[in-house]
């Protein structure tokens, strides 16, 4: 039996537009499961060991970068050397994503918010249908963050894959949505720096824009469908 996992994650939220959250973006990130992870996981909680964080740590990539939560008494280094890991844990492993967003200031309301998404992840799926009818099962994690979202796959996958199944995810259980999370993070961090609009936490976590692309966004965009 061949069996797909898919991880969503998204950043943003289906309010209205507000300068401090411009996009709305959502993530699938599709691993093949015969494709074993175990060794790169080995790797990077010995790694966490060394870096005085628990094996078992939840990466948040948002509050790392900002400062927050887990990350508030981290200074600088620590938290780039925090993020640095689970980059280089999405590096070596096999897996593909694609990404999908919306511009919210041209968004009048949270059904055409929706609307826009459906049309976007269904276009997707229609166009790689053979890669998804490679395998028996396919199976969606999402932890069920945002109501909007979880009707909104729910509805694309229903329609387009029959054999697609849900299940609730634990983030603190699978790395892969950890990664998905990564690449969220990374994609709005992509887009502000286009529109010139980053946070002085961003600008001071990732140093100039050269850096920001070559060490964080060139890296994670060799594994996005084309």
């Amino acid at each position: 039996m061949k069996e797909l996992s898919i991880f969503v994650d998204e950043s943003g939220d289906f309010g209205a537009y507000e300068v401090h959250s411009p996009f709305y973006i959502f993530t699938i990130l599709l691993h093949n499961q015969s494709n074993s992870i175990k060794t790169q996981i080995d790797h990077l909680e010995k790694h966490l060991k060394e870096i005085g964080l628990d094996s078992k740590h939840c990466f948040h990539a948002g509050p790392i970068i900002r400062r927050e939560q887990d990350y508030a008494n981290m200074d600088i280094r620590e938290r780039r050397t925090c993020l640095n890991s689970i980059l280089t844990f999405a590096k070596n492993v096999d897996f593909k994503y694609a990404t999908f967003f919306v511009e919210k200031k041209h968004i009048t309301d949270p059904v055409s918010l929706t609307a826009a998404l459906s049309k976007q992840l269904s276009a997707f799926i229609r166009e790689e249908l053979s890669f998804f009818n490679n395998f028996d099962n396919v199976i969606i994690y999402y932890d069920n963050g945002q109501v909007e979202l979880s009707k909104m796959l729910s509805a694309v996958f229903a329609a387009l894959l029959p054999h697609a199944d849900f299940r609730k995810v634990v983030p603190t259980n699978y790395r892969l949505f950890q990664v998905a999370d990564l690449i969220c993070t990374m994609k709005l961090i992509g887009l502000k720096k286009e529109y010139n609009i980053l946070s002085k936490s961003e600008e001071s976590f990732f140093g100039s824009k050269r850096d920001l692309h070559k060490n964080y966004i060139k890296p994670l965009s060799k594994k996005q469908y084309k």
